[in-house]
Parts: C-alpha cells; sequence; structure tokens
C-alpha cells in the first residue's frame, strides 16, 4: 500500500512505501505537503508521561482536520488512514504527530470537545475505493461546469473532491453575488448519482488550490506557507510610495498582492518620523507644497504652488527647521537659496560592468603572447632539423647597391635594368646544367624581345611612370 504522500492517493507520485504504517522516512515524506508543518520534534522523546492522542489529517489540497487516535494505533507522518465522516467514512493522510499538534489547534481554535475518531489504518479496499474516486474528479468537474453553463448561473466551478468512500462529493465554487444553485444541485444529483455538497470559496482560496508562480518567479504563498488572508487595499500602496496601477498590484487571484502587507509595518515607522504629505511652506517667494517622499533617502520634496514644474528636495531635519520657522510667523528663504549644491560622488566601477568584452580583450593579449611564444620555440627546432642552406645567388648582392642609389635612378635611363634581367637566367643555368636545354629556347625568345627594345629611335621621349619604393622581386625561373 502506498503512503500517498504529495498527491494524497496518487500511486504515480508516492514515495513507494508499501507497508501499512506509511512512510518510514518521517522528515522527508510528510514535509513535501502543501501548507505542511515541519515537526521539529520528531526525534525528542515526550518527557510527560501523557501523550497527545490527536493528529493532524490532510485531504486534497489544503483541507486538513483534527481527528482522535482512540484506539491508540501506532501513526507516523504519511499513514493512510479511515476517518469518522457524515455520512460514511473518509480516507486520509496524516501530516502530523506529537506535541505540535497541540499547538496548531490552539492556533486554528479547534476544540477537543466531541472529536472526530480515527477507525482504523486504511485497507487494501478503502485504497481503491479512494484512487478510483480521485480518477473522476477531473471529468466530474467538466461535466458541472457545462451544466451550470447551460443554467446560466453567474458562478465558476474551481474544484471537486469526492469522499474517501464515493458517498459524497463537494463541489467549490466562487461567485461575485449570490447564487440560488438549488435547481443545480437537482441537475447534478441526476447527473452523478451521489450526494452533492456546496461550499462557496473567495478568490484567494481559490487561488491557493489551483497553485501557480507569481510574478516574483516562486510559487505564491497562499499555497505554499501563507494559512490566513488578511484584507488590503489601496492605502498600503500608498503608503509604499508606489504608483497605483491594478495589472502590477494584483496577484493571480485578482486581488491585491498580500505581499504588500509584508512591509507595511517598515514604512509605518519610518514615515513616523517625516512631516506630513500635506504640510505646507510660505517662503518669500510663495507657499510651496509637499509633491513626493523619498522614505529611503530620507527626502521631501517641494514646489510653489504657482509654478509646479520645478522641484526642490530638502532633508528631513531642513523641512522640520522650515515648519517650526514658519510657526513663529517667520518667512523661510526661497526654495532656490535653501537649495544646497549636490556634491558629485565618483563612483568606482570595481567589477567593469560597463565594459561587456573585457574578458576577451585579455584572452587576446593572452592568446597573442603565447602563440609568439610557441612560435619562438619552434623556430629552432625548425632550423634544426633544415639542412645547410644554399648559397644565394651572386645578383642578389647587388640589391643593396641599388637602394643606396637611389638618387641616381632619375639619371639612369630606365632601358639599362633590360640586359641585366637577360644576364640572370644565364648565371642560373651556368649553376644548374640540367635545366639547360630546358631554359634555351626561353634565353632565345628574351634576346629577341631586348634586339626589338633597342631598335626603337633614341629621340623618343620616355614616358612618365611612378617609380616604386623597392624593385620588384626577381624570378630566377624566368
Amino acid at each position: 500500500m502506498s503512503c500517498g504522500c504529495k498527491t494524497s492517493g496518487d500511486s504515480a507520485h508516492s514515495c513507494g512505501t508499501k507497508s501499512a504504517n506509511g512512510c518510514e522516512s518521517v522528515n522527508t515524506c510528510g514535509n513535501s505537503y502543501k501548507l505542511s508543518v515541519f515537526d521539529w520534534l520528531s526525534n525528542v522523546q515526550n518527557p510527560a508521561s501523557n501523550r497527545c492522542d490527536f493528529v493532524e489529517v490532510r485531504f486534497k489540497n489544503d483541507r486538513k482536520l483534527f481527528y482522535k487516535n482512540v484506539n491508540n494505533i501506532p501513526l507516523h507522518i504519511g499513514s493512510i488512514v479511515t476517518v469518522e465522516s457524515s455520512p460514511g467514512h473518509d480516507v486520509g493522510v496524516v501530516s502530523l504527530t506529537g506535541e505540535l499538534v497541540k499547538i496548531q489547534m490552539k492556533k486554528k481554535r479547534a476544540s477537543e470537545e466531541n472529536p472526530l475518531k480515527i477507525y482504523r489504518l486504511a485497507n487494501q479496499k478503502d485504497i481503491e475505493v479512494w484512487q478510483e474516486a480521485r480518477k473522476k474528479e477531473e471529468n466530474v468537474k467538466i461535466e458541472a461546469r457545462k451544466i451550470s453553463h447551460r443554467i446560466g448561473l453567474e458562478m465558476k466551478i474551481t474544484d471537486v473532491e469526492y469522499q474517501g468512500d464515493s458517498s459524497k462529493v463537494t463541489f467549490y465554487y466562487t461567485a461575485d453575488n449570490r447564487v440560488d444553485f438549488r435547481m443545480l444541485i437537482k441537475e447534478f444529483a441526476g447527473a452523478f448519482r451521489t450526494k452533492i455538497d456546496m461550499k462557496q470559496i473567495g478568490f484567494r482560496q481559490e487561488a491557493a488550490k489551483v497553485g501557480g508562480i507569481g510574478s516574483c518567479g516562486r510559487e505564491l504563498c497562499c499555497s505554499t506557507w501563507l494559512t490566513d488572508f488578511r484584507s488590503v487595499n489601496t492605502n498600503v500602496a500608498r503608503y509604499q510610495q508606489l504608483s497605483i496601477n491594478p495589472q502590477k498590484l494584483a496577484g493571480q487571484c485578482g486581488k491585491l498582492k498580500c505581499c504588500l502587507n509584508y512591509e507595511l509595518d517598515s514604512y509605518l515607522d519610518a514615515l513616523s518620523h517625516f512631516p506630513s504629505s500635506s504640510t505646507m511652506i510660505d517662503t518669500e517667494k510663495g507657499r510651496a507644497f509637499c509633491i513626493k517622499i523619498d522614505v529611503f533617502k530620507k527626502k521631501m520634496w517641494f514646489a510653489y504652488v504657482d509654478s509646479s514644474m520645478a522641484w526642490y528636495d530638502f532633508d528631513v531635519d531642513l523641512v522640520k527647521k522650515m515648519i517650526s520657522q514658519n510657526k513663529r510667523g517667520e518667512k523661510t528663504l526661497p526654495l532656490e537659496d535653501l537649495k544646497q549644491p549636490e556634491i558629485s560622488v565618483k563612483t568606482v566601477d570595481l567589477i567593469q560592468e560597463n565594459s561587456v568584452d573585457r574578458f576577451e580583450k585579455k584572452n587576446r593579449g593572452f592568446n597573442k603572447n603565447r602563440n609568439q611564444g610557441n612560435q619562438n620555440q619552434n623556430r629552432p627546432n625548425n632550423n634544426q632539423n633544415q639542412g645547410p642552406r644554399k648559397p644565394r645567388p651572386e645578383n642578389n648582392n647587388e640589391k643593396p647597391q641599388d637602394r643606396t642609389d637611389k638618387g641616381e635612378r632619375t639619371e639612369r635611363p630606365e632601358r639599362q635594368a633590360s640586359p641585366e634581367k637577360n644576364q640572370k637566367p644565364n648565371q642560373n643555368n651556368n649553376q644548374r646544367p640540367q635545366k639547360q636545354q630546358q631554359q634555351k629556347p626561353q634565353a632565345e625568345k628574351a634576346g629577341a624581345v631586348n634586339n626589338d627594345v633597342e631598335k626603337k629611335p633614341e629621340n623618343q621621349q620616355p614616358k612618365k611612370k611612378f617609380k616604386k619604393k623597392f624593385p620588384p622581386k626577381k624570378d630566377n625561373n624566368a
């Protein structure tokens, strides 16, 4: 038999315990319930002789009731029990035992007179009937919504809960006004063939049953730990200097968020040291009124009644001195003269959030140095692997002479460079006799071209050409 943790009867999501006593892991399985209480006294033995006979039993969603263990059954957190109900019996999961149950009963004002009883640990038949009833709840909810829409009632059926023995079904609904559902109960009784019970809940209770994620990114407070729902009005937002925007201030239930009450006491304590927001100050230039309050910076903004476009912020202590000066019948200086110049504080960006590519720049420089170091290390190895260098040709010795004689290039005619080119392949042919036969036709063609160049008339002026800074590289294979 499964313990029914988390889903109260859904065996697919249970912790896998197949024991009639329930979960052996008391600290983990029982604490997975919605709105659960941490049993910090589970490992502490009770010094008193009298033990608490009451246990807390949890049903679907957040419904919990207290039952008395009349038969002294050994119960643990997660044990499935059959309890007293009207009519018939119900099946639930034990969510809390021990001395903490008394504290919870006192908190929820549950009386110990005429308590409901625990019959027994649920047997296999009780578990099967209970799980079959839980499987029908979703289809019943859809069918019930169709019936209420056909009748034309202004209500919304939120949830459906079957009793453990399938003898009764409870419909939870929300509505803005009072609903006459006498005709609806007749339709439900004819469709579902069981006893019908209708319970109206608020919109906050609906959000607690359904659950979800709030705008803060966490689970809803009402579905996790919040047990009481206090009223929230728009004055709470005004005390906290929030804009009255219903889209931002409303939660998933459509009402104002419960978290607006969390910091209200701190704001009220801070505002008690501020003058009233309706304070008027008489100045030599005219009357000024308070237009804004900043609780954190402890400042108040004032503007003239005649020209409210310019705002002037003052500390609270200075505003109190101005008010006391007005009470003595004296007018204060104009707001422009009382305004102290703001001292600009230079901020130091320690983590360099402004530069998005701060990591890339460092890595680039590191990679360059790293690559250069690797190249320098590899160079001597490459030179060792290579053999002795070949001697350079003799014509290469003439290059530095040409570079030093830059001033003489303007006087030399350009035609003198052609014989040198013709001599170069001949010298290369002497060094490499194997390729003489292949380079002979190339040399003959070069000689024919040079003869044509010499036949041109000397009186013809050469065309202007842009001289290059360095001579072009000579091809030895030409």
